[in-house]
């Protein structure tokens, strides 16, 4: 790491710590020569590589932007939605990859934009998965169905094998 103020070529390090949520680490950093202080701040590069192939730094700001559109009209929150992109985000992180298709990513936002809202989900799904008929979109709302009644069967389940206190 070059001095910005002197261009040396060396510099030791002072202090590192987490920021962004453990996204990044910042490094304070001196100069042995002109013995000036400067931060430094790494992170770890995740590309998205588009349909035409050209790759674009990952962007949780874009992830948002394209989840508002399906959520327009519905109960979600700006609070909600940045969460979302940062659970998004860690996913993808989570894999260990460097570059990430743009679809996968879609294919990723699915996930928690169904446990936010299911409208909101089947608005996304239908640009995303290109829905093209009327049974499409049935068969997202029968998937959905079945989701919905697989979680509330291990609850009913839970209740009815309570012992009655008589």
């Amino acid at each position: 790491m070059y001095c910005p103020f002197c261009r040396n070529p060396d510099s030791r390090v002072v202090d590192s710590r987490m920021a962004d949520d453990g996204s990044a680490i910042r490094r304070r950093r001196q100069c042995p020569e002109c013995g000036r202080r400067f931060t430094t701040v790494e992170t770890t590069s995740l590309s998205v590589i588009k349909r035409s192939g050209v790759g674009e730094p990952f962007s949780r700001s874009k992830v948002i932007n394209g989840v508002r559109k399906a959520c327009q009209g519905r109960p979600v929150s700006e609070d909600d939605l940045a969460l979302l992109a940062q659970e998004v985000e860690e996913q993808i992180r989570s894999s260990g990859a460097a570059e990430i298709d743009a679809h996968e990513v879609g294919l990723v936002i699915l996930g928690p934009l169904q446990k936010l809202d299911q409208v909101a989900y089947l608005r996304f799904a239908s640009v995303y998965q290109a829905f093209e008929s009327l049974e499409d979109f049935e068969s997202a709302i029968a998937l959905l169905r079945q989701e919905e009644d697989a979680q509330a069967l291990p609850a009913k389940g839970a209740r009815n094998t309570a012992k009655s206190p008589l």
